[in-house]
């Protein structure tokens, strides 16, 4: 029981570090950024690339790719989504050209590397630390350690930090922040800048962990998703709680069933909150708009 509370834990703190940065550009954007996942994936194939083809120290390969993450989410931001809000489109358009990146984008990364899957450890595993009668392994407990100290930080950086005010801001009344003179674009930028560099995290711990393959990134994604859904979505004290209660449901269900169950056992739990409370555990109250 030990070992399954363990990887529910690992699992809900990597649902967390992706949801939080989909989160952080959903709100100011107000779109559903499905590219995210490739923005995810690129980071980890971009360290492979620079630790195991280009032969780099492993901290070079880390910054890499973390620094190739944030480059294509600022990317994609200025190149593709922001002349389309400029032109007035619809978050239903700026949804299919961010399913359209996803989809070209993770074509692309399997005709360079394969469509196989790939690892950046050594061929033999080291045994994991005891822990409370469980079994760790190192990326795990960095998946545990950092994915927290990630989530606060971000958090300290909006309750504080000026842009993080405006990001705020933005996120609660578009036209009324502009009105107090906030730039939307700088917003919307910044907030791409710091999700793109959390999925970048996410990725290479996430890799580590469980080894990569194209379709990594939307996975991830999806349950992250889910996590920030349940919990309520621009909140990250709520979707914290939303990761772990789907790290658990799904361990447990795993453990109690089959693992088989366990991406059908997180939808359940996504159409019930839907349902029955659509804000999530800590969302405000949704708001009617009328037109």
């Amino acid at each position: 029981m030990n070992q399954v509370l363990v990887n529910a834990l690992v699992s809900a703190s990597g649902y967390l570090l992706v949801g939080v940065g989909f989160s952080l550009i959903y709100t100011s954007a107000r779109f559903f950024h499905i590219a995210h996942g490739i923005v995810l994936t690129v980071g980890a194939y971009s360290t492979f690339a620079l630790g195991v083809w280009a032969g780099l120290p492993l901290s070079v390969s880390i910054a890499g790719g973390i620094l190739a993450s944030t480059i294509l989410g600022i990317g994609l931001e200025w190149s593709i989504y922001r002349p389309l809000q400029g032109r007035q489109a619809s978050p239903a358009t700026l949804l299919l050209a961010s399913l359209g990146i996803y989809v070209a984008l993770q074509a692309l990364v399997s005709l360079i590397f394969g469509s196989g899957t790939q690892t950046f450890r050594p061929s033999e595993v080291p045994e994991g630390l005891l822990l409370v009668g469980s079994r760790l392994t190192v990326p795990q407990l960095a998946i545990i350690v950092v994915s927290p100290i990630c989530c606060l930080s971000t958090w300290l950086f909006l309750q504080r930090a000026q842009i993080g005010k405006m990001i705020r801001a933005v996120a609660n009344d578009h036209d009324l922040a502009e009105a107090y003179g906030f730039s939307r674009d700088r917003v919307i930028m910044v907030a791409f800048f710091f999700g793109s560099t959390l999925a970048g995290v996410a990725a290479i711990l996430l890799a580590y962990d469980t080894d990569m393959t194209p379709m990594m990134g939307f996975r991830a994604l999806l349950m992250g998703m889910i996590a920030v859904i349940i919990g309520g979505i621009g909140n990250i004290p709520g979707a914290a709680l939303g990761a772990v209660l789907l790290g658990l449901a799904q361990h447990l269900s795993g453990w109690w069933i089959s693992s088989k169950w366990q991406d059908a056992i997180a939808f359940l739990i996504l159409i019930l909150f839907l349902l029955l409370r659509p804000q999530g555990f800590l969302g405000g109250p949704l708001r009617r708009a009328t037109v």
